[in-house]
């Protein structure tokens, strides 16, 4: 099989129908053989029947029914696990992502050998304040963290993969946003980028708010924790708590230094007490106690990971 079509989607039924007609056109247009994967995320608006129907029609739909609403994560993980084609294209269910661009995703994996393309939406029909110039905001971080220098947009629902790639990564949480990050990480560099069209949203209103950027920043530090430090933590909590322990160690030897010296001399001293400087020496030494606990609480939960010593093989002989 050419493609599979990874496509979740919550309360979309009146898009369905038009979108599935346009990939099946594109689809025979340039003689692919392919599969469509809808993850219905517990829709209540009879997205689901929509799909059971367009399945008698065209064999090439698939369909997934989740019991309630998960998430777009869960969504994809749940596709890919079932995709079967030699390259992977997601995109979202509302239109506003372009089938036509299926042709030159699926060649630039193909042919030029990409691992993963993701879309850039140059023109966005999006509100400015609430989610271009956030999304703006979010990226450059993002590409910051992740040192993927060449995307703008890491967010675009319309990516396309090696199959390889999106059955060695785990897609859970929210972390959709980072597939590109996780692909990295699973040893796949080779990411490029396409610009494609970006289109209004013609049924329907959007199902994220603001929130998303909010949890976003937050998953993306999750991911690149877990990915820097997730196998050895005590080289993150250990080496700050020794810093900490050394430093409000030193400052609390000056400190009482200094009381023995105004004693050895017979000259009056305040209260080692009296002094916040001994406060903050011995907060800094208790803190630097605790982080380095921390790391090896972290390190020794680390070494109960049944997969802390899978690692991701390419080829075997």
């Amino acid at each position: 099989m050419d493609i599979s079509l990874v496509i979740p989607l919550y309360n979309e039924v009146e898009s369905l129908p038009e979108l599935e007609a346009w990939i099946r056109r594109v689809m025979q247009a340039h003689g692919f053989s392919y599969e469509i994967i809808f993850v219905n995320d517990g829709s209540t608006d009879g997205s689901w029947e929509v799909i059971e129907e367009l399945s008698k029609h065209n064999p090439a739909v698939r369909g997934v029914k989740f019991r309630r609403n998960y998430g777009k994560s869960p969504g994809l993980q749940c596709g890919f696990e079932r995709a079967q084609g030699d390259v992977v294209i997601t995109m979202d269910a509302d239109l506003q992502d372009s089938p036509d661009e299926i042709p030159e995703l699926y060649r630039m994996i193909k042919e030029d050998g990409y691992d993963l393309v993701s879309g850039w939406k140059q023109k966005r029909y999006d509100p400015v304040l609430s989610k271009n110039l956030p999304s703006k905001l979010f990226n450059a971080t993002a590409r910051k963290l992740s040192g993927i220098k060449n995307l703008h947009d890491f967010n675009c629902g319309l990516k396309a993969y090696r199959c390889e790639v999106v059955k060695n990564i785990e897609i859970y949480n929210d972390m959709h946003r980072y597939i590109p990050y996780m692909a990295k990480n699973a040893g796949f560099h080779r990411i490029g980028e396409k610009a494609v069209q970006h289109q209004a949203r013609k049924y329907g209103s959007t199902k994220f708010g603001l929130n998303r950027f909010v949890n976003g920043y937050l998953d993306l530090m999750t991911l690149w924790f877990t990915s820097t430090f997730g196998r050895k933590p005590m080289h993150f909590f250990g080496l700050g708590g020794s810093l900490m322990f050394l430093l409000g160690f030193i400052a609390l030897g000056f400190i009482l230094l200094n009381k023995f010296v105004h004693i050895y001399n017979g000259t009056p001293a305040p209260l080692v007490t009296d002094r916040p400087y001994f406060f903050i020496a011995l907060t800094a030494m208790i803190i630097g106690v605790q982080l380095f606990l921390a790391g090896f609480i972290g390190e020794l939960l680390s070494r109960q990971d049944p997969e802390r010593n899978t690692y991701k093989i390419e080829k075997e002989i």
